[in-house]
């Protein structure tokens, strides 16, 4: 049966420019791959509202249990300018020890690096107990409404039972082997609006500048804290992304003013707790200034922990043995699709070194596609003991 290399495959994956929600043939090619060494593949079409649909594709190998799943996104990030890259990101090549190329650490070479692991664990075990498979989206770097979260409802209608799985996003700082992600803070995105009454600015008695309601209370929802975090999760947190008024006219005081904040929250809060105190702050303040206001919100997803269990456990014993790095539990950073596969299994995120991704040149080193295949390899050995 055919090993399939995990810098080969990297390289392959990168080549497709698949910016969401654009998929470029890479759900295809990459089903074509796993086909080739015996699974199973579906590719999963989605489409809600406006744009374009997003292909998904979910594999298996086997059909008893337990069925550990890897789950990724072929997805990338915009590049930026080309010019500004030493190589083109889609064109990606090797140079110092390290591949270079967009979408090399967030997260195609981590996919590479586990079909690479599957592909050599299959070879040498032809008959072993249990299922391996494949969660794979197109719809991740984007709101992520047609990705992972359609395939989890695909799976639970389908009532296919997965019983373990990492999320291979890149999860170490610096080093890899020093962070495991068991968790994720929430997520909610609000844009508000309040609206004043138009005028001269000669005369601002006879108006309502809506801007300086919209400064008291963005002033007011940064300076309350939200909470002092655990020893799982930092600290809740609220930052202003967009001020903005519509108004070319140096001498007119607007009608309404804008802005987006988004709260990155702990499991101490839920969406709903956050809406109420926000609301009310906004409420308070509005009145007080006698303007009137408009907000909508996004939830992008709640907070959530897994607690360490024994495959989570045995992660970290494979990791720290083959890196020489103790990785530590964490649930720092954005949010991941593991918000949405926690609901039918158990996971952990483990992955690359994320310094570069999203970034001009983001790159991978040799050495540590190396090391992933074969942590990947040696969990998969112990997980099917």
């Amino acid at each position: 049966m055919q090993i399939i290399n995990e810098l080969t495959l990297s390289k392959d994956l990168i080549k497709f420019p698949s910016i969401t929600p654009v998929d470029a043939g890479a759900i295809k090619f990459l089903s074509k791959k796993l086909k080739s060494i015996g699974f199973k593949c579906k590719i999963l079409e989605f489409k809600k509202g406006k744009g374009k649909p997003i292909k998904n594709l979910y594999a298996r190998l086997g059909k008893n249990q337990p069925n550990l799943c890897y789950a990724g996104h072929t997805d990338v990030v915009p590049p930026g300018n080309y010019s500004d890259w030493t190589v083109n990101p889609f064109k990606p090549k090797v140079q110092r020890g390290y591949l270079i190329g967009r979408g090399a650490n967030d997260m195609k070479s981590s996919i590479a690096c586990f079909v690479s692991a599957v592909s050599e664990y299959i070879n040498k075990n032809k008959n072993f107990n249990g299922s391996i498979s494949f969660l794979i989206t197109g719809d991740e770097e984007g709101y992520a409404t047609n990705g992972t979260k359609k395939v989890v409802e695909y799976l639970k209608k389908k009532k296919e039972k997965i019983n373990f799985c990492i999320v291979g996003e890149p999860t170490n700082p610096k080093k890899l082997g020093e962070m495991i992600k068991i968790g994720r803070r929430g997520s909610l995105t609000a844009e508000l609006e309040i609206f004043g009454t138009q005028g001269h600015i000669a005369y601002p008695h006879l108006s309502n500048n809506p801007i300086n309601t919209l400064v008291k209370i963005c002033s007011e929802l940064k300076r309350k804290k939200l909470d002092k975090g655990n020893k799982n999760f930092q600290p809740s947190n609220l930052e202003f992304t967009r001020l903005y008024v519509k108004n070319k006219a140096h001498n007119v005081i607007p009608s309404s003013a804008k802005t987006q904040f988004n709260v990155r929250y702990n499991n101490l809060q839920t969406a709903s707790k956050l809406k109420r105190k926000i609301n009310l702050t906004i409420k308070k303040i509005t009145k007080k200034n006698k303007c009137s206001y408009k907000i909508s919100y996004l939830e992008n997803g709640e907070s959530f922990l897994t607690k360490p269990e024994k495959n989570i456990l045995l992660a970290k014993k494979i990791i720290k043995k083959i890196t020489k790095v103790n990785p530590v539990f964490s649930t720092t950073g954005g949010t991941s699709d593991a918000r949405f596969i926690k609901k039918i299994a158990p996971c952990l995120e483990f992955g690359l070194v994320n310094k570069t991704m999203h970034k001009i040149d983001e790159c991978v080193s040799l050495k540590d596609l190396s090391k992933l295949k074969k942590i990947y390899y040696n969990f998969l050995i112990e997980f099917f003991k």
